[in-house]
């Protein structure tokens, strides 16, 4: 039932998290507040296509 999904940073739109979330309950696309070493500071990461 769960999926695996990977978090995309915004603003360098680098891939640095994965993550499940259960696509039955949530239908929306997921976002969440992440530190990215890349950018080194904490940014917004949305799901991205795996």
């Amino acid at each position: 039932m769960r999926d695996i999904i990977s978090l995309q940073c915004t603003e360098c739109k680098r891939k640095n998290y994965t993550t499940t979330k259960n696509k039955k309950k949530m239908t929306g696309k997921l976002e969440l507040k992440k530190y990215c070493r890349f950018c080194r500071k904490h940014t917004v990461h949305k799901e991205a296509k795996a």
